[in-house]
């Protein structure tokens, strides 16, 4: 049965129905406003918990039994440990033995290592997933191979379904580095330490069932308590359940590129030349070289002018963690922990506060702190004259990203893209994006390494820069220059099959990706 398209805010043909439940296509902007009231688990009761608090189970099959495993039902995992994850693919060899068929995996993201999922989804253990596809997943799912349609949100947006019950968690699995018997557990400790476990807070506060894995099982009461045990149902101690060389970036360093260093050179004058750079500003930056370099460059002008930043959003990486120790930022507000640095800091600094989806980014809640920001550094794979940026798509068309908290961060005061201007001689500035992840509406600056581009929306920008002797150009200027370079790129060329969704942070659908004709 063929589904109806509509298009959208942003011109875009969008199905009204994704994997049987409606869709609804994107408005605009601030322009649909949600009704009812949050999801709620089942009411639990303490008459069927151990009084002595004590959850554990022998094994994860046998959680997985009792917690209600069986045909169709939805089962989340958290990505703190990015490509050391040893859990997602453990839980889907269980259900694929006990025949098991047509889950929904809900990951906050998933990585390389994932890959042997591929499998399951061939042998129909898995139906398909809602959620970032980073490397083999979203180029299986490019080629049209998933049986069910992928959607990916964003960080805040994978709060917000779960909390306005779009999604419904069946049983979450939440590894743990550190947990008790009771379930209470986090990240900080234990050979498997990453930081914090914010993208496993809605899950243990929204699925039916809570499953707690630890490779670290301490006596009650496991001090601080990220995940509460009041929300768990079992804990289970398992031998390994990350790799820490994988789980941890060691390569965590500020980029040697010239072209990228004279980028983030010019990011860092642009802000300070615009006095975005003052006493008390707000940052968040990325943990790639290139944003590693911006903040280095941030550090230098905060020294020579005597400032404080007030707070850094990050993912936390050992340079943030050096400007918060040498008192160039009050408060680091962490996501995500990328290095090993980043996670001694928040056990041991008071200032460095573990952070949520919830708090950040969740757009259906009573505001959240992705627009008290002044300044966001982010990246894009494309991005158009009009200002509409990509980031889970290449230009051939394959699905090989996730949109991670990028979406959500768009809401900040000064939202600035460092970008080449091409890569692999393929330009990354275009008439169209392939695939619209951000309207142009809320991105304000492009860095290049031959230019910088305004949107012309920022007047006030435009103002403060037009006595200096930055390169500005525009948008136009900067596409024609690339195209001199490596000549006019050929559109990707696809199918009529949709093969992902991607919403935006309310919750609607601002564009799809569809099958890659071969």
């Amino acid at each position: 049965m063929s589904v109806k398209l509509v298009k959208n805010a942003v011109g875009r043909m969008i199905p009204t129905e994704i994997n049987g439940k409606p869709a609804i296509p994107f408005k605009g902007v601030g322009k649909h406003r949600p009704i009812g009231r949050k999801y709620a688990p089942p009411i639990a009761t303490c008459t069927d918990y151990p009084d002595d608090g004590n959850k554990l189970a022998p094994d994860l099959k046998t959680a997985l039994i009792k917690a209600g495993l069986k045909d169709g039902i939805t089962i989340s995992t958290h990505h703190h440990f990015r490509n050391g994850d040893l859990v997602a693919n453990k839980i889907f060899n269980i259900t694929f033995k006990l025949g098991v068929k047509d889950l929904m995996w809900f990951p906050s993201a998933s990585f390389p290592c994932h890959e042997p999922i591929i499998e399951h989804l061939k042998n129909g253990t898995v139906h398909h997933i809602e959620g970032s596809m980073n490397g083999p997943l979203g180029r299986f799912a490019s080629q049209g191979k998933m049986k069910g349609v992928g959607v990916l949100r964003s960080h805040g947006g994978r709060y917000q379904a779960v909390q306005d019950g779009d999604v419904q968690i069946d049983i979450a699995v939440i590894a743990a580095p550190t947990a008790d018997p009771f379930g209470n557990a986090n990240g900080l400790t234990g050979p498997s330490a990453c930081g914090l476990l914010g993208f496993a807070l809605a899950d243990s506060q929204y699925a039916d069932k809570v499953i707690i894995i630890t490779d670290n099982l301490v006596p009650f009461p496991c001090i601080p308590w990220q995940i509460h045990g009041n929300y768990v149902d079992y804990v289970i101690k398992e031998d390994k359940i990350g790799i820490p060389e994988k789980i941890i970036s060691g390569t965590t360093r500020i980029t040697k590129s010239p072209d990228r260093l004279h980028i983030a050179e010019l990011t860092a004058k642009f802000c300070n030349v615009t006095g975005l750079i003052k006493d008390g500003f707000s940052f968040q930056s990325g943990a790639g070289g290139t944003s590693l370099a911006i903040g280095n460059y941030f550090g230098k002008i905060i020294r020579e002018k005597g400032i404080k930043a007030r707070f850094a959003r990050g993912g936390s990486n050992k340079f943030l963690v050096e400007m918060l120790e040498e008192g160039l930022v009050e408060y680091i507000l962490d996501g995500q922990t990328f290095d090993l640095e980043g996670v001694r800091s928040m056990r041991e600094n008071p200032n460095h506060v573990d952070t949520s989806p919830f708090t950040s980014y969740n757009y259906h809640g009573k505001g959240n702190f992705a627009p008290i920001l002044d300044i966001v550094i982010l990246g894009a794979t494309e991005v158009d004259v009009n200002f509409n940026a990509n980031v889970v798509t290449h230009s051939d068309g394959y699905l090989l990203h996730g949109i991670g908290g990028w979406q959500n961060c768009l809401f900040g005061k000064n939202v600035i893209l460092p970008i080449p201007l091409f890569r692999d001689r393929i330009p990354v500035i275009r008439d169209e994006v392939t695939t619209i992840c951000g309207p142009g509406e809320l991105i304000d600056v492009i860095v290049t390494e031959r230019g910088i581009a305004i949107n012309p929306c920022r007047r006030d920008l435009m103002e403060k820069v037009k006595d200096s002797d930055l390169p500005i150009k525009t948008i136009h200027e900067l596409k024609d220059e690339v195209e001199k370079i490596c000549g006019k790129p050929r559109k990707a060329e696809f199918e009529d099959k949709i093969i992902a969704a991607i919403k935006w942070v309310d919750g609607t659908v601002i564009d799809v990706v569809k099958k890659v004709k071969e």
